[in-house]
């Protein structure tokens, strides 16, 4: 991944700083150099050497951390990956275990419809609108599935079904 601000900006300090030694080189030659001002210069120097160190080290720094994001995210994706796997695997195998409960209570393939749609958590209109049918109808459903289960109504009919997960 190239990094061409950073290398503009190494490059361009770097070339600051062979001006600088040129110029600071030139100065010491002359008969009459001023101490000051070669000492001046030398500090411009050693700083402009300091700070390209720096950059080029926090410049490491950086990349060695972004491979670690990279690392970390790479084995989170696997874990999610693995994760939703199993969750697909549980759902699919408990939509079973539901599917042989409403079998045993005998409930009729309408019923076992507005079963599945009552665990979900949808209203008795939401379930009349999918189905294509009146509120009524779905409320006397409901109360057959309640009766055949024996159950007293929606939250016991969830509850039964959701009681084992919660432990």
């Amino acid at each position: 991944m190239p990094h061409y601000k950073e290398s503009f900006f190494i490059g361009l300090l770097l070339f600051i700083t062979l001006l600088n030694i040129y110029d600071f080189y030139n100065d010491f030659l002359e008969y009459e150099h001023s101490v000051i001002h070669l000492t001046v210069e030398g500090l411009v120097i050693l700083i402009s050497i300091i700070g390209i160190s720096y950059l080029v080290r926090e410049i490491r720094s950086r990349l060695r951390e972004i491979e670690n994001l990279r690392t970390q995210l790479t084995l989170t994706r696997t874990d999610l990956d693995e994760t939703s796997s199993k969750l697909r695997q549980v759902s699919r195998q408990y939509g079973e275990v539901i599917q042989e409960q409403l079998n045993v209570w005998n409930l009729t393939p309408s019923e076992k419809q507005v079963g599945l749609l009552l665990l979900k958590g949808l209203s008795f209109e939401e379930i009349a609108n999918i189905r294509e049918t009146k509120e009524k109808t779905v409320r006397q459903q409901a109360t057959a599935i309640y009766r055949k289960s024996g159950l007293d109504g929606r939250y016991a009919f969830a509850a039964w079904f959701f009681e084992d997960f919660l432990g």
